[in-house]
């Protein structure tokens, strides 16, 4: 999958286009001892070598890549506060009590990274517009007038209200809405800088972040792990931090049975003349389907835009000409707009859509994020390192609604999901 991961363009994306200036990290080499070693140099990598760094722990990152070039640098930089289980499944699922403190948790998610922007001066386009959620059938809008009350008197969250099919028009210029939930808290950002800028707040605390070192084997002894990389330089430390996401291969099958990597595929048009015809107030904007569209405008007017479902490990040979119908059905008047940039990656997504959060002895692991990682990945670093630290009990909030594995195990569990996908975006079809 990571060479999947890599043959998607992303290279050519408009994030590195447009990204902060970044060094080249040297591998790793030799033997080298730290009290954490982290895999994975994404949002929850950093987070987590972040925070155990300024606890006074000495932190070395594994990254097979460069930092950012998985999940967190290449998705459509959506800040929706929340889980993708919204509150009225999760009160179903979990009781009140449980739904309550997870959902809270996902709230602290939002206000770490927005905390982390500002005090830390963060250039990466942070914008805090909203997130509108569009109906497309009108059986939603009684499902989001549910969802409102749930998070008004139930989550104690009066930040979201519905829009009738007119403001919802006037809101966002696609033909496809009959309604709409927004949340105020919810907005957009540049997923790669704010990686970028992650980065290098873990450098200034002394974290070590070695690129190009992908990692292989991990081995736990009497006293910790050791984590080595392709061509055996190797990592000795007391504890392990798994912050692959659904490029995580072989190190631990407890974390692989439980994700099932997706692709996912964006494109970034042309500057538009007149970005406000089409998203009057700036938001991110999904919608209502199982395989889910989504959309916002970028600083410099451009339509930013993630659509489209795929079940073959083999990309589209053009990506572009991959979602332009899905944009063009959002939004017919962009009928043959150029696309400057087209790109794809992996991401990955949980049987339960919650994240799988949790430790395993020395080695603790956060991942699954399920379309929610802008926000989530953050929070979910920073809970292992505060777990390090002694503070356990909002980790263990995550690690006690984990997500079964998928079934089917190493040979069918893939097949399996494929034919659940197609079933659900047939219903969207229909």
């Amino acid at each position: 999958m990571a060479g999947f991961n890599a043959g998607l363009n992303f290279a050519r994306s408009y994030y590195v286009a447009t990204a902060a200036p970044a060094p080249a990290r040297p591998a790793l080499e030799g033997l080298v001892k730290a009290d954490l070693v982290v895999v994975g140099a994404g949002c929850t990598g950093l987070a987590a070598a972040l925070y155990a760094a300024k606890a006074g722990r000495s932190v070395v990152v594994l990254e097979a890549g460069r930092v950012g070039w998985g999940a967190s640098g290449r998705n459509g930089g959506q800040m929706i506060p929340g889980l993708r289980k919204g509150a009225v499944e999760l009160v179903k699922m979990l009781g009140v009590e449980r739904a309550r403190a997870l959902f809270d948790l996902s709230i602290e998610a939002r206000n770490l990274v927005v905390g982390l922007v500002k005090d830390h001066g963060i250039d990466c386009d942070l914008s805090l517009t909203g997130h509108l959620l569009g109906a497309l059938k009108p059986r939603d809008m009684a499902a989001f007038e549910a969802e409102v009350r749930c998070l008004n008197e139930v989550m104690a969250y009066p930040h979201a209200h519905v829009l009738n099919a007119a403001d919802a028009l006037a809101a966002v210029a696609t033909p496809e809405f009959c309604g709409a939930l927004v949340d105020d808290l919810g907005g957009h950002m540049h997923p790669l800088n704010y990686t970028l800028g992650l980065a290098r707040l873990a450098e200034s605390q002394g974290v070590r972040i070695c690129e190009m070192s992908r990692a292989v084997t991990l081995d736990r002894h009497a006293g910790g792990v050791r984590v080595g990389v392709e061509d055996g330089a190797a990592v000795e430390a007391s504890h392990a931090v798994l912050a692959g996401d659904a490029l995580l291969t072989g190190l631990s099958s407890r974390v692989n049975r439980r994700i099932m990597p997706v692709a996912n595929y964006i494109v970034a048009t042309e500057p538009l003349p007149d970005p406000q015809s089409l998203i009057s107030a700036g938001r991110a904007v999904s919608d209502s389907r199982f395989v889910v569209d989504y959309f916002r405008m970028t600083r410099d007017g451009r339509l930013l835009f993630g659509g489209g479902e795929r079940y073959t490990p083999d990309p589209p040979a053009d990506i572009g000409a991959f979602v332009r119908p899905y944009l063009e059905r959002a939004f017919p008047q962009l009928r043959g707009v150029r696309f400057d940039h087209a790109w794809g990656g992996m991401v990955s997504v949980t049987f339960s859509r919650l994240p799988h959060m949790g430790r395993d002895g020395p080695v603790l692991f956060a991942h699954g994020y399920s379309g929610q990682g802008v926000l989530l990945s953050t929070l979910g670093g920073k809970l292992m390192a505060d777990a390090l630290d002694g503070d356990a009990a909002p980790l263990e909030q995550f690690a006690q609604v984990e997500p079964a594995a998928f079934p089917g195990g190493d040979v069918l569990r893939w097949p399996l999901y494929v034919l659940g996908m197609l079933w659900y975006a047939m219903r969207d079809r229909l």
